[in-house]
């Protein structure tokens, strides 16, 4: 993508950060996708706790599938904070789809660019980018916070690895075919006995499990996974066996932005109703847009916004730069999913009963945002990893 002059854009009365010309015509291209397309099968989707296979080939013939991955590999060759404008368009109108592209891009196609040899580059990435939906697989029943007290075992067998365990929580679960997966190869060594496999769908000995009936983010399958001598090439070792604890580190670390990315959109669809609403609703004659109290909360609501935002914004900006963007990207997760259930849960408070029927839209933008505090790394070990960070800059 050529480099353009950066550009304000004003959309909606909502003033962004500076956007270069290329940014904005792609976010512009994201939004009318999610308008036209996304916007008619939200309610089906969430009712049925389904995720329209329509989009998903969509979502691939857009190009959203490989914003990241360079064009040799059939990808758009874009920048990181590109993806992370796809997921906030995307999760504006559906954080179920919102986090179905950011797991493919922030955590799937990231792993492969950065940690997989050149033949694994060249067999996983064009098809990752053009038809095959990925997911990624560290979580375990015992093994959530404290993800390295994995029980999932990789044993050695010459020319292949065979794995036994089971996985939770995997986004994307049903939809996927390659799977980055995490198993202890040398339990010994601890953590440092970690490995990262590609895994697909059709290895022997791999099955995908019970999927999750969920408050929020319903059409986002979320299942789990059982390996039962599941035979894995060796050629399929993502990195090098005992750098699976790295890969999982620092994939999460930029994966978090992407969440904070689907709270923002979130909490930008919550307010876009909310301010619909509020100048629709008549009471005493007027408005209720009109009256001081309710202004007042909605603008608390486009102050949080904006601020989650711009931190969210800020730590695309510095990973793309090559900087140390760990305390940014954990401050933006942690304050973006904040921001998202405070705003969605004031919307709520403003439709007044009909913000509490599933007839209007914004008590889904509040089931939807309650996940961004759990999952990739919950708000506790954010406020962790802030702290260590600040702590030992002293």
């Amino acid at each position: 993508m050529s480099q353009s002059q950066p550009a304000v854009e004003q959309k909606s009365g909502f003033p962004l950060t500076t956007l270069s010309e290329d940014e904005q015509m792609f976010r512009a291209s994201v939004r009318e996708f999610a308008e036209g397309e996304l916007r008619p099968r939200v309610e089906e989707m969430d009712e049925h706790a389904k995720f329209d296979p329509n989009l998903s080939q969509q979502c691939f013939d857009l190009g959203l599938m490989g914003i990241e991955t360079p064009e040799e590999f059939g990808g758009a060759g874009a920048s990181f904070f590109t993806a992370i404008l796809a997921v906030e368009e995307l999760s504006r109108v559906d954080a179920s789809v919102g986090v179905f592209v950011d797991v493919q891009n922030t955590l799937v196609n990231n792993a492969v660019i950065r940690w997989g040899n050149a033949e694994q580059k060249k067999t996983y990435l064009p098809q990752l980018a053009s038809e095959r939906v990925g997911a990624y697989a560290l979580s375990e029943a015992g093994s959530g916070s404290d993800a390295f007290a994995m029980q999932t075992r990789a044993v050695d067998k010459g020319d292949h690895y065979q794995i036994s365990g089971q996985k939770l929580w995997i986004t994307n679960g049903n939809e996927a075919e390659i799977f980055v997966l995490f198993a202890n190869a040398n339990p010994e060594a601890g953590y440092r006995g970690i490995a990262a496999f590609i895994v697909e769908r059709s290895f022997d000995g791999f099955s995908v499990g019970k999927k999750e009936n969920k408050l929020g983010i319903r059409a986002s399958s979320t299942t789990e996974l059982i390996l039962e001598d599941c035979r894995v090439p060796k050629e399929n070792v993502l990195g090098e066996v005992g750098q699976g604890y790295k890969v999982s580190i620092e994939t999460l670390n930029e994966g978090r932005i992407g969440i904070g990315a689907q709270m923002i959109g979130i909490a930008r669809g919550a307010l876009e109703a909310a301010l619909a609403y509020t100048g629709e609703r008549q009471q005493f004659g007027k408005p209720i847009n009109q009256f001081q109290g309710v202004q007042f909360q909605l603008a608390e609501m486009a102050t949080q916004l904006e601020a989650a935002r711009l931190m969210v914004y800020n730590a695309a900006r510095m990973k793309d730069a090559g900087m140390n963007f760990v305390k940014e990207a954990a401050m933006a997760k942690l304050y973006s999913s904040r921001a998202a259930e405070k705003i969605s849960s004031l919307a709520i408070e403003l439709y007044g009963g009909y913000g509490f029927v599933k007839d209007y839209p914004v008590e889904k933008f509040w089931r939807d945002s309650k996940i961004g505090a759990i999952y990739e790394g919950t708000s506790n070990m954010q406020l962790q990893t802030i702290a260590k960070l600040i702590i030992g800059s002293k």
